[in-house]
């Protein structure tokens, strides 16, 4: 721990860099700031959820649930369209909206029964917020959800949808029969179809008991459908769309690429997102993205200048880590607490979405290595690698929190 402060107090203090190695670190800082800034203020769209409520007699309804945001060019570079702000919006720009989020779920969506084939739904758009619930505080994110009744039912047998290729976000596709969700949930990529659901055989359908042991019912055929689908969900929310997250890792890798430390740094980081994630996406805690994204951006801060001021690996490096894993996990959450997944369905989508944010985590160091493994001399790597790509992340982490605090 003394190290630890005798470290840091360095910091400020002259680092003895050559005039060569200061204009590649200039140059390579420039471009990499470059690179990266226009990132800096990012909300996770989630991915567009398809309900269908299906009952007993033939009756069915699904519905649709769009994000304003999606009809930006860059939706995640944009804030929630919150109740107050609608509020003072024209009837003529909720009207516009309406057409927007009807061209939107016809350019993304497509929906097809047997027989039958293909159909053009005839949607009625309403603003809600997630889950098509009730507007009622002023900052309630304002959501678009198409309503459409299903006719002939009785007739069909089979129902399925496909997220078309032309499409930006992945698709959900959840199915509820008599109140209860149905197992499968599905996570459709563009241009991926879901499975066909058997109509006929609704009376005989799987569906997910709240009551029944959670840890055998993952095991169940449509939670591993589930389960499978959060995998890639999770993944894609670290390589390519997570860039936050990709630096934070880097730091974690440019302290020192021997087994024990990055290791140790990976597990750590793992329990403490792991934690949170899991406590966040089933509502247990809440806290603000207007908090936690500026806090991300910070440990990003944190964690390349200690590998530049404080390059040994030691306990304190891992508390830090620890308590930063914990806010990064809150950050991972917002793309599943916003859907409302149900019981089983919850615990099979979770488990698979952390899955698959190994999986990211472990690809992005995995290239990192690849990268500089020819680079064997310590003294060679620490000056050309560590040092500039350090300062590198934090010159984004550190412009990435004056965005997320002063321009949200």
């Amino acid at each position: 721990m003394k190290q630890d402060q005798i470290c840091w107090k360095k910091m400020g203090r002259s680092l003895l860099f050559s005039p060569s190695t200061l204009g590649f670190l200039t140059i390579f800082l420039i471009l990499f700031f470059l690179l990266l800034a226009p990132l800096a203020i990012t909300h996770a769209v989630p991915d567009i959820p398809v309900r269908t409520y299906l009952a007993t007699d033939g009756s069915g309804i699904i519905k649709i649930e769009v994000d304003p945001r999606c009809f930006s060019e860059d939706p995640e570079g944009e804030p929630y369209l919150r109740l107050n702000q609608y509020l003072r919006m024209s009837q003529s720009d909720r009207d516009q909206m309406r057409i927007q989020a009807l061209d939107y779920v016809r350019r993304t969506v497509e929906i097809a029964f047997e027989p039958g084939g293909v159909v053009q739904p005839d949607w009625t758009f309403e603003f809600t917020t997630f889950q098509s619930g009730a507007l009622t505080r002023a900052d309630d994110p304002v959501m678009l959800t198409g309503g459409w009744r299903l006719e002939h039912l009785p007739s069909r047998k089979g129902y399925q949808i496909r997220a078309l290729p032309e499409g930006e976000l992945s698709v959900l596709f959840l199915n509820f029969y008599q109140g209860q969700v149905m197992t499968g949930i599905q996570v459709l990529f563009p241009g991926e179809s879901s499975r066909v659901l058997d109509l006929k055989g609704l009376a005989k359908a799987k569906l997910g008991d709240p009551d029944r042991n959670l840890i055998e019912g993952i095991f169940s055929p449509g939670s591993w459908a589930t389960f499978v689908s959060f995998i890639r969900a999770g993944l894609v929310h670290v390589v390519p769309f997570g860039a936050d997250h990709i630096l934070f890792v880097l730091g974690l890798f440019l302290l020192s690429r021997k087994l024990k430390p990055l290791l140790w740094q990976v597990t750590t980081f793992t329990v403490a997102h792991t934690f949170t994630l899991g406590l966040a996406t089933t509502g247990l805690i809440n806290v603000p993205s207007s908090l936690v994204e500026p806090i991300i951006a910070g440990s990003i801060v944190v964690i390349a200048l200690e590998n530049v001021f404080c390059p040994r690996y030691s306990p304190w490096r891992l508390l830090v880590v620890f308590m930063f894993g914990l806010v990064h996990g809150l950050g991972f959450a917002g793309a599943l607490s916003e859907l409302k997944l149900p019981s089983i369905s919850l615990l099979a989508g979770l488990l698979g979405f952390n899955v698959g944010v190994e999986v990211g985590q472990l690809l992005v160091i995995s290239l990192a290595f690849i990268a500089t493994v020819w680079l064997r001399n310590e003294t060679y790597y620490r000056k050309f690698v560590v040092f500039p790509g350090s300062l590198c992340i934090a010159a984004v982490g550190a412009f990435w929190m004056v965005e997320r605090v002063f321009f949200q």
